[in-house]
């Protein structure tokens, strides 16, 4: 089930990556301060990160944001400026949520 796809900005690569509007926020049901989402990492080519990252994601001002892991990844699967992510939640190898990365460049 998809959560949301984001073509990311500076931003979201530098402050923590905000979930877009129109996200669909069931998965994550409804909390309050912050909640881990164990995450499968997935490039466009289908390569995986060998282990699940946990994403600390946090209430801020009423919308949800990816920090504290979101930056790991961002570092780890050389993020840029203009890539899409699609998160989405998925029941496999222990984690609960996978992100799929696409380089737009």
């Amino acid at each position: 089930m998809e959560i949301f796809t984001k073509q990311l900005t500076r931003v979201d690569l530098e402050k923590g990556l905000v979930l877009p509007p129109r996200s669909n926020l069931e998965p994550l049901q409804r909390f309050q301060g912050t909640i881990e989402l164990s995450t499968i990492i997935e490039s466009a080519a289908g390569t995986r990160l060998p282990e699940p990252v946990p994403i600390h994601c946090s209430t801020t001002g009423g919308s949800l944001v990816f920090k504290t892991g979101w930056y790991h990844i961002a570092n780890k699967v050389g993020l840029k400026s203009g890539d899409t992510v699609t998160f989405y939640q998925e029941v496999n190898g222990g984690a609960q949520f996978k992100l799929k990365v696409r380089n737009d460049r």
